[in-house]
Formats: structure tokens, C-alpha cells, sequence
């Protein structure tokens, strides 16, 4: 008989054929995984499931969640995520026309697949009701070329446009209109030199950092200026956690601390079509995962390398990364403690569940009601709000007296030191340049681009007796 003792050397826990004790328990597989006794070796099993194997065991380089999930319970945590940021927010009603910037990576590759997937689940839910009371929100998807500043060839851009076509035309109906708009359109009331005017402007800057922002600026103005043009009610963006963590340092860098928490919320209402982002909770490694798993085409276009501050932030950020897979996420999470502005809500309608968000923002911050709010002045080039201490001597403005000379004073701190120039002769030059939809809204006290979009594209606005494209 066997010995039960654990420490004896006697080699009695062997019969006379070598195999081991019945005691130990016969091995077996299951599902893959070795058994013995009772026990699960569960290192390569699913913590959702606990049946599936994970990840890992496919793709070695999976890391973070997409190493504990298997990969139908990977994507449905990930969905997850997305689904829960839009519900809690009251990002998207049935009532809204959607409009979601798609660059080509794999962030924005999600959101559209995402969006995608909402209003699909949406069209079969009006398909079999039978009053068929709430319509599903119509989808648009917007692209825009940034080939005036990062010049690349004519046929790879062609090629990438017909792409990123090809993309959005493969999506199951509902159908998705695609627009795709130059950065050069900014100089909307001159389109024969724009884009030679826009490269002398982004030339005028001297700092790599200002260069940067000037981009992002004009950028977001274009895609501001599509929106509603075509009677979109949302803007969908694709930034993800990974994302927002380098914004916060690169932000507090730059001096541009007062305004932190504008930009990281999930809804930005500062501009007239409010600014979503579903992907807030989600990392850039679990969106490269997921378009690896599904297959997900992904464009790239422009071969950007960050430099000045944002490249030293993001090299920072990768390190602390490596080193502590949580550090991302901790840095969103400790900046998401400030408090938002008033505009960090989905403004309210007659939309229940807007309603409800706003009470629970509301509830969550402490926050005053916005009737008892002062307005907020903007950044004319940034759009960032402006802090009180920032704000010099805006009389000859606040009466429409905006020249060279006194546009600096409608513009923040940051964009003082990092875009104007230094020398007053070229402050006249620079200014020059500068397109309508910057220098129009920073005449008079709204300093806001809504008003100026507005006007320029009136003709083109849906009344409110008229159908919503795409609804």
C-alpha cells in the first residue's frame, strides 16, 4: 500500500510499472488545459468564462485585459466599455445624426465599428416593433486631409481616401455617408491659395510645440464646419485613454492647466455640435487587439512622428507604460477628479436620458446649476477656456476693434507663448494669415466659432420642419 506521507523517499508512491499513485489523481485534458483531481490549471483559462482559453495562448503579445480574456470575451468587455460611456452620458439619442472623425487608425477604426454596431442593434429594434416609435440615428463618417501640412504623394492619398470609402461602403445598412474635407478649406472665402496660405501660417510658427496645436486647431474647425454643414447633431472622436493620459501631462506642460479638464470628459459642448468620446475607458492596446482579432481595416495616412513636447510625453508615457501597465490608467483616473465645466454635458432637450446624466454629472461634482454660471470666454485660436487672471484689456475688442495688436489678448497663455510670434513686425504678418473662422469669432464678446460657422453655412442648414439626413 502507499505511503501517505509526503516527505517519504521510498519510492512507494510508484507501483511495480513506474506509473504514479492513484492518489495524485489521474491527468486529464479538458478543453485544452491539463486536470488534476479537482483542480483547474487556470492560468491559460478566461477569468469571464473560465472556460475558454485566453489570449495569450495565441497571440504571445497580447498584454493587459486581452491576456485574462478569451477573445469573444475580450470584445464583449471592450464593447462593454464603449456601451456603457454612451448610455451613462446620454451620448447618442434616437433622434441624433452622428458623425464620427475617422483618421484611419485603429482608434477611430473602433468608434466607427462600434457606432456601427449601436445602429444596427437600433434598426432591428424599429424593424420588429410595431408602433416603430423611436427611429434609428443616422451615422456619417468624416475625414479630413492634413496633406497641405504633412505633404505626402497625390496617388498614396487617392489611394488611402478610396480605402477608407471602401471601409465605411462594407458596413451593413443603414447606409453611411463619408465626407472628406482639405485643412486648406478653413480659407473657406479663398479656396485658389489656401493651401499656400495655410503652409505660410504654420511656417510663421517657430515652435514645434505651437506647430502642432495649430494643426490640431485648424483641424477641428474643418471637421466642426462638416458637421454642420450636413446637419449633424454629434461628433464621435476616437481618443482612448492612452490617448488623454499623454494630453494630461503634455497639457500641464504647457501651461495650460486651467483648462485640463475641459478636454478630457466624455462630452465637450463648448463648440455648437457637441463633442463625444465613447473610447475614454478604453486603452490603445485593447483597440490594437480587437482590430488584429476581427480583422479591421485600418488606413494609415500620414507617418507623423510627435515631436516637441507631445513626442517627449508620449516616449514618457510608453516608458511608464512598460514598466507599470496600470500607469495610464491611473493618470486619467486621477485627472477625471477635477472638476468639468459646464459644457462638459450633453446639453439639454427633451431627451429623458440627458436629463438624467445631467442630474447625476450634477450630483457627482457638486456642481452649481448652469443658469447660475458665469459665460465663458474662449481661446480664438485653441478654444480652450480662458482663466479670468489670463484675461488682458478686451475693450477695443469687446467693441470689434480686433487688430494684430490686440488679437493676442483673445488668445490663452499657451498659444501667447508657443504660436504668436515674438517680434512685433511679424506680429502684423501672422495675423494676416489668419483665416476667418479664427479671427471672426474673437470680434466682440462671444469668442466661440459657432456663431461665425453658423453664418457662413446658413443656406445650407436644415429647417426644423425638414428630415435629418441619415435619420
Amino acid at each position: 500500500m502507499a505511503c501517505s506521507s509526503g516527505s517519504c523517499e521510498s519510492g512507494c508512491y510508484k507501483d511495480k510499472n513506474g506509473e504514479e499513485d492513484q492518489q495524485l489523481g489521474k491527468k486529464k485534458a479538458v478543453n485544452g488545459v491539463v486536470k488534476i483531481g479537482n483542480d483547474l490549471n487556470s492560468t491559460n483559462l478566461c477569468i469571464k468564462c473560465k472556460s475558454n482559453q485566453t489570449i495569450a495562448t495565441t497571440i504571445p503579445t497580447a498584454a493587459g485585459d486581452a491576456s485574462r480574456f478569451c477573445s469573444d470575451c475580450f470584445r464583449t468587455n471592450l464593447f462593454g466599455k464603449f456601451r456603457f460611456a454612451v448610455t451613462s452620458n446620454a451620448m447618442i439619442s434616437p433622434e441624433d445624426n452622428v458623425l464620427v472623425a475617422f483618421s484611419g487608425d485603429t482608434s477611430s477604426r473602433v468608434a466607427l465599428q462600434f457606432v456601427h454596431e449601436m445602429q444596427c442593434k437600433a434598426q432591428k429594434n424599429f424593424d420588429a416593433s410595431r408602433d416603430r416609435s423611436l427611429p434609428v440615428f443616422g451615422v456619417g463618417v468624416a475625414f479630413v486631409d492634413e496633406s497641405a501640412i504633412y505633404p505626402v504623394p497625390s496617388h498614396q492619398l487617392a489611394e488611402a481616401i478610396e480605402d477608407m470609402k471602401l471601409i465605411v461602403s462594407n458596413l451593413a445598412p443603414p447606409r453611411k455617408e463619408f465626407h472628406a474635407a482639405s485643412i486648406a478649406s478653413i480659407y473657406s472665402s479663398d479656396f485658389g491659395n489656401g493651401m499656400d496660405t495655410l503652409k505660410e501660417l504654420v511656417n510663421t510658427v517657430s515652435d514645434l510645440t505651437g506647430k502642432r496645436r495649430s494643426d490640431a486647431a485648424f483641424a477641428n474647425v474643418v471637421i466642426a464646419k462638416i458637421a454642420l454643414q450636413n446637419g449633424y447633431t454629434k461628433l464621435v472622436l476616437g481618443t482612448c485613454t492612452s490617448r488623454i493620459a499623454c494630453h494630461v501631462i503634455a497639457t500641464t506642460v504647457k501651461g495650460q492647466g486651467y483648462s485640463l479638464a475641459a478636454d478630457i470628459q466624455y462630452v465637450d459642448a463648448r463648440w455648437e455640435i457637441p463633442v463625444v468620446l465613447p473610447l475614454r475607458d478604453c486603452l490603445t492596446q485593447e483597440l490594437d487587439m480587437l482590430c488584429c482579432l476581427d480583422s479591421l481595416r485600418t488606413v494609415k495616412v500620414f507617418d507623423n512622428p510627435r515631436s516637441g513636447i507631445n513626442g517627449l510625453v508620449s516616449s514618457f508615457i510608453k516608458v511608464l507604460q512598460e514598466e507599470n501597465p496600470s500607469r495610464e490608467c491611473t493618470i486619467v483616473r486621477t485627472a477625471g477628479k477635477l472638476t468639468p465645466f459646464h459644457f462638459n454635458r450633453i446639453p439639454e432637450g427633451n431627451d429623458l436620458n440627458s436629463h438624467l446624466a445631467s442630474q447625476r454629472r450634477q450630483k457627482k461634482f457638486n456642481l452649481m446649476p448652469n443658469e447660475s454660471l458665469p459665460p465663458e470666454s474662449f481661446c480664438s485660436i485653441c478654444n480652450s477656456p480662458l482663466n479670468k487672471s489670463d484675461l488682458s484689456s478686451l475693450s477695443d475688442v469687446e467693441n470689434g476693434k480686433l487688430s494684430a495688436e490686440t488679437f493676442g489678448a483673445t488668445c490663452c497663455l499657451s498659444c501667447q507663448f508657443q504660436m504668436l510670434p515674438k517680434e512685433p513686425s511679424s506680429v502684423e504678418y501672422f495675423y494676416s494669415l489668419l483665416p476667418q473662422p479664427i479671427i471672426a469669432p474673437a470680434k466682440g464678446g462671444n469668442r466661440c466659432n459657432q456663431r461665425w460657422l453658423r453664418e457662413q453655412i446658413q443656406d445650407c442648414l436644415l429647417s426644423d420642419s425638414e428630415d435629418v439626413i441619415g435619420a
